[in-house]
């Protein structure tokens, strides 16, 4: 039962989250369908093991049934085999007595013993074995059964500025390309390590074409991930026009007093290749912001030579700004 317990608290764990809307914490809903999938497989699985097991339990019984009555009628034919016994017994034990009752003890002796030394020994091994497979799995299901607790009972965090904080954040070179897919990335979006580079090169032309032409690009929850991909490729192409978006602050390293970085929490994929994405910000002269600050921005593409990453970097001085609250949900995600 214990696997049954698994399977289907990992389908319940799965179906929780869709309920709950937290599944977006963890995938782009885009693969939404691959949760359900699961969902369906797990439910399955774990039915067949309950039969399985339910079936082992009956066949249990009927044996446990079958030994009762045959146990109750074979007392019935010892008692007279006992009697029968007895008197044989008695006729025979004299006749040994007399001829060979020594011999026939100690051998009778050494063959117990060596039953006994036998029967220890297999029970000694059989324990030690049994008990080895017995913890490696109980340490099994331990290692599957954390997953779904947390999954069910522990509220699922939010990613803020504390992550950022902690890893820190790097910025390649341009024309550099991480090959690692599953590597966080920051500040840029990059979905090259998604393609071969005359792949990518025509996907990310593709997307240009979404924002050429346009006097003023909003960024939005759609579109977050695509166009700040596009403003990093073609900066030139959109320098001095007008960019809006919202994000967070955070307060970087050797930026001027009034500089911030303004992000946001971006799945490409899912959490494995997530990483938080967004621009250094030139705020009005004397505006002071604290780390998860929500804002909204509107202003001027501008290039700025920073220099932790010791090269030039997409800036937007922000002509207009406006506090906000935090979003339902703060994530975004890449819409291919």
């Amino acid at each position: 039962m214990i696997r049954f317990a698994i399977l289907f608290g990992l389908a319940f764990m799965f179906l929780l989250l869709h309920r709950t809307g937290d599944l977006d914490k963890y995938i782009n809903m885009r693969y939404a369908y691959l949760s359900v999938s699961a969902i369906v497989l797990l439910a399955l699985l774990s039915l067949y093991q309950f039969v399985k097991v339910y079936r082992a339990e009956k066949k249990a019984e009927e044996a446990a049934s079958a030994a009762i009555g045959v146990s109750a009628d074979g007392e019935r034919r010892a008692v007279d085999v006992d009697h029968n016994h007895d008197h044989e017994h008695n006729r025979v034990h004299d006749h040994s007595h007399d001829h060979g009752h020594g011999h026939g003890h100690d051998a009778h002796t050494h063959t117990h013993e060596d039953h006994f030394h036998a029967h220890g020994d297999h029970d000694h091994f059989g324990h030690r074995h049994g008990g080895r497979t017995r913890w490696r799995r109980g340490f099994t299901y331990l290692v599957l059964a954390v997953p779904i607790f947390t999954g069910i009972f522990l509220p699922v965090a939010t990613l803020d500025s504390s992550f950022v904080k902690a890893k820190g954040f790097s910025f390649p070179e341009l024309d550099e390309r991480r090959k690692d897919a599953g590597f966080h990335q920051f500040l840029r979006p990059d979905t090259s390590v998604f393609y071969s580079a005359e792949n990518y090169d025509r996907v990310k032309q593709k997307d240009m074409t979404d924002f050429a032409g346009l006097q003023t690009v909003e960024l939005d929850d759609t579109n977050y991930l695509k166009g700040m991909e596009v403003l990093y490729n073609y900066t030139d192409e959109f320098m001095d026009q007008t960019i809006s978006f919202e994000g967070f602050a955070y307060k970087g390293e050797e930026v001027a007093a009034s500089s911030y970085f303004l992000f946001r929490f971006g799945f490409i994929h899912c959490v494995a290749d997530s990483g938080v994405f967004g621009m250094l910000v030139q705020m009005p002269a004397g505006t002071l912001l604290s780390n998860d600050d929500w804002l909204r921005v509107s202003g001027k593409l501008t290039r700025e030579y920073y220099q932790p990453f010791k090269q030039m970097i997409p800036v937007l001085k922000v002509k207009e700004w406006e506090r906000i609250d935090k979003p339902d949900d703060p994530y975004v995600y890449r819409n291919f």
